[in-house]
């Protein structure tokens, strides 16, 4: 399984003014665009950090999961939620050749902890021998920060907040996520069950 980022976070999806106001740092000095980027690089850290532990896509962009074979003939879990739109199903051959899948043939089940692919009425298209299945797909909880469930924005405020009090330690020195953190996070978390099967 491999899990491609297709569309990054736009930076003016990211809340620095308000992250800015958050550390209670001043403003009208000459060194604020400097800063600013600084500050868009703690919060894309701090997404990224939480994101991982939650596998949760915080705001919305574009994946291609890439596949050997399905998990399951009837449905394929998706690694990251919520999940709002499948794109395109694509099977590879052992040569490279692609071809599309009918969207009729499958369809997405919303779930905030497994989302997936099933097949519609009968099961999930075969893999070609030695090929591979493609799914594009769009995950997040929407465009803008204001999608964002209160307590994880508030999460990746504080994790950002450290990263920036702790920005002249030495890499070594930073320390695991804080509790407070992981309080907020902790119910976003998915709880595996059975090796994940769908």
């Amino acid at each position: 399984m491999m899990l491609i980022e297709e569309t990054a976070v736009p930076a003016g999806a990211l809340p620095i003014a308000e992250f800015r106001d958050h550390l209670r740092l001043g403003t009208g000095f000459a060194d604020v665009g400097a800063a600013d980027t600084a500050l868009e690089a703690y919060l894309r850290a701090a997404l990224a950090a939480i994101e991982a532990r939650t596998a949760k896509v915080l705001l919305a962009r574009d994946f291609l999961l890439t596949l050997e074979d399905w998990r399951s003939t009837q449905a394929q879990p998706l690694p990251v939620a919520p999940v709002s739109a499948i794109g395109a199903v694509r099977l590879r051959d052992a040569v490279g050749a692609m071809q599309v899948v009918d969207p009729a043939r499958y369809r997405l089940v919303r779930d905030i902890s497994r989302p997936r692919v099933q097949g519609a009425g009968s099961s999930l298209p075969r893999v070609p021998y030695d090929g591979a299945v493609e799914i594009a797909f769009t995950a997040g909880f929407g465009p803008d920060w204001g999608s964002l469930p209160v307590d994880l924005a508030q999460a990746v405020f504080l994790l950002a907040a450290q990263y920036y009090e702790l920005r002249h330690e030495g890499i070594g020195e930073v320390q695991a996520i804080p509790f407070g953190v992981m309080a907020l996070i902790e119910p976003w978390r998915t709880v595996r069950v059975l090796g994940g099967r769908p």
